[in-house]
Parts: C-alpha cells; sequence; structure tokens
C-alpha cells in the first residue's frame, strides 16, 4: 500500500495536533517575548522579463531561429530571484539568494539554483570577510550584475564578466574586503574545481582580486552599480584579475556619473579586458564603452533614460583573428532606479569570419522588492 494513502485516515488528527502544538508554542513564544529575540531576516524578490525579436539570430534573448526561417520572436521570463538576508550578530550576517535561469530552450534554463549563500563576517568598514558561494573579486560589471547594470544587455558583446564561474558569476570561496578612504580592496581564494575555466588541472585554485579608488562620492560595500541615476557623483577607476594554474584574466574599467543642476544626469562608462587562455581555451581581448543620458523632467511616474554602447573584442584564432562588434541601444523609463524599470533595446552583432550580423529588438521590464 503507498504509505501516502495509509496516512490519509491520520491526516485530520495529525492536523489537529499540528494546531495544538501551533498553538501551544505561540503561547509559551508569547509569555518569554521579554527574554528571547529573534534574529532580523528580510526577504527580497527581484524579476526580469521581456519581449523580443530576434532578425537571423538571437543575440541575448534565449531563442534561436529555427532553420528555413529569417526570424523569431518570442516572450521570456529571463530571470526571477528570491532574496534572503539575515543577521546572527551585528557582525555574524547571512545571505542566501536564489535565481530562476529563465524559460528558454537552452540546456540550463527552467532551473532554481543557488546563487548566493555567503556567511558574513563584517565587524568594520576596513576588515570583513566573506565565505561561501557570491561574486569574486572581478570587474565592475560582473560585481553589479544584471539587476543593477545600466543597460539591458551587459554580458551579449563577451567582454564584460568574461571570468571563469560555477553558477551567476560566482564562485565558491573565501575573500577579505575593506574599505580605506577612496580606495577598496577585494581579495580572495576559490575553488578551481568547480569553476568553469579553460584550465586542465582544475585542481589548483583560483586567486582574484580587485583594487578600486573612487575620487569623488564613496562606493561602500562589497558590490557595485552600473550607474545610481544621478544619486552620486562618481569618478571609479578598477583593477581586476584571477589566476589559475599561471593562466591569468585581467582587466581595468572606469565610471563616471555626474548629475548636472537641473539638466539630468551624464553616465560614462568604460573597460579593458584581457584573457590569457584562462576562461577560454583560446586568448582574447576586448573593450566596451557606455554612455548614457537621464532627462531632469519627470513624466508621469518615472524619466527618460537615453544609452549607447559599442564594444569591440579579438579572439586570437589561426590563422586569422577573428572580431566580434556588438552596438546596444536602450531607451529606458525609470520608474524608481532598479526597482522598477521598462525600457526597449536594439543589439547588433557583427562577426568577421563567420560574417554575420544578426539585429535583436526587445521590450524588458524589471522590478524589485
Amino acid at each position: 500500500m503507498d504509505p501516502k494513502q495509509a496516512c490519509a485516515r491520520c491526516a485530520p488528527r495529525v492536523a489537529l495536533a499540528g494546531a495544538v502544538s501551533a498553538a501551544l508554542l505561540v503561547a509559551r513564544i508569547g509569555g518569554v517575548s521579554a527574554d528571547v529575540s529573534l534574529p532580523p531576516v528580510t526577504v527580497g524578490v527581484g524579476l526580469q522579463t521581456s519581449i523580443y525579436d530576434c532578425d537571423k539570430a538571437c543575440i541575448y534573448s534565449p531563442s534561436t531561429v529555427p532553420a528555413g526561417d529569417s526570424s523569431v520572436q518570442g516572450i521570456a521570463l529571463d530571470s526571477i530571484r528570491l532574496y534572503i538576508n539575515g543577521s546572527v550578530t551585528d557582525q555574524i550576517k547571512m545571505t542566501f539568494n536564489t535565481e530562476y535561469t529563465g524559460s528558454g530552450s537552452g540546456p540550463g534554463d527552467n532551473k532554481v539554483e543557488v546563487m548566493d549563500a555567503i556567511g558574513r563576517f563584517e565587524f568594520n568598514d576596513q576588515f570583513n570577510i566573506w565565505a561561501g558561494r557570491f561574486l569574486p573579486p572581478s570587474d565592475r560589471a560582473n560585481l553589479y550584475g544584471p539587476y543593477y547594470a545600466n543597460d539591458w544587455a551587459p554580458f551579449a558583446d563577451g567582454v564584460a564578466d568574461f571570468y571563469p564561474d560555477v553558477a551567476v558569476g560566482r564562485d565558491n570561496g573565501l575573500a577579505y574586503w575593506g574599505d580605506f578612504g577612496m580606495l577598496k580592496a577585494q581579495v580572495g581564494v576559490f575553488d578551481g574545481e568547480s569553476v568553469n575555466s579553460a584550465v586542465a588541472d582544475k585542481s589548483k585554485l583560483v586567486y582574484a582580486g580587485r583594487f578600486t579608488l573612487d575620487f569623488w562620492d564613496k562606493e561602500t560595500g562589497y558590490y557595485f552599480n552600473g550607474t545610481y541615476y544621478g544619486d552620486k557623483d562618481l569618478l571609479a577607476l578598477g583593477l581586476a584579475g584571477q589566476s589559475q594554474d599561471s593562466r591569468t584574466t585581467l582587466s581595468i574599467d572606469g565610471l563616471m556619473e555626474k548629475k548636472l543642476p537641473n539638466l539630468g544626469a551624464v553616465t560614462i562608462e568604460a573597460e579593458y579586458n584581457r584573457d590569457n587562455r584562462l576562461t577560454s581555451a583560446v586568448s582574447s581581448d576586448g573593450w566596451y564603452g557606455l554612455a548614457a543620458y537621464v532627462f531632469p523632467v519627470v513624466v508621469g511616474i518615472g524619466k527618460f533614460q537615453v544609452l549607447g554602447k559599442y564594444s569591440q573584442k579579438t579572439i586570437d584564432t589561426l590563422p586569422v583573428d577573428d572580431k566580434l562588434k556588438t552596438t546596444e541601444i536602450n531607451l529606458n523609463y525609470i520608474i524608481k532606479s532598479f526597482n522598477a524599470r521598462v525600457g526597449f533595446y536594439y543589439l547588433n552583432q557583427k562577426d568577421e569570419i563567420a560574417d554575420t550580423s544578426p539585429n535583436e529588438f526587445g521590450l524588458k521590464l524589471q522590478l524589485q522588492m
């Protein structure tokens, strides 16, 4: 007999016993509320969804153009995240975040995976230790991710966030970070066997480091933003690198953002990345530049933003290097910073050796709470 069926008659008794136990527990907790306090826990949710149209091939959307067709259209649940943060003490904290990998047709889609699982020992601005799974020291783009990027397709060019990872840009490891005035230092060691690096001997550890200088306003904490929509005046320069078994990936990135009195806010971001066969079996280098402008006038419940981005990546293939050139244009409506925004995006990507130049259009929505 199915054990679930065997217990069917027990269900009312179990439910009654559970209700009585719960009531007694609530009464007990109420009686000792002056002596016991539960640790504070916050729960949040993030969502990204899109409508897209791909001409010749999809560049960033989770779909492919069927054989014999010239285009494909679709609606995707790109990502949904659950955020949980709690404090054990004022200095000892925990973070647990999950990521739904999207509704497309790829092999990693329609799954929920552990994105972050962090034990955080945060003593002061200068001395903090993180352990578990999290974003390792790397380029700014990896440390702001898709939910805090300025554009809608931050990783379409293969330049930003071109580092090995185990899941959603994360690695399993241990890191120190601290803020020293205008300098932020982040260094760590990570498990080489779990990451998808191009190194043959995965028993070797991955060493990672990043140093950031903030010449204007300070960015506190471990993570970064791709923009602050004018809430900060930023002039930041970062140098990052990772190494495993003598193979390296290095990057230098910069962000300038300035709020203009009664004239909105302008943002300029740039990065150069060099991969010496750590992330890919073939070495490469690339760069991108991004410029954005937020209009000062409130229209309805938000402000409009225009954005343009261009990147070029050179892949050291033989006998001729391959070049990948990516152009992105956004028209965005910012309702409440990264908590509520919607935007139209256009992508074009030219591959010189493959002699292809697909286009992609899309409308994206992001909500967080």
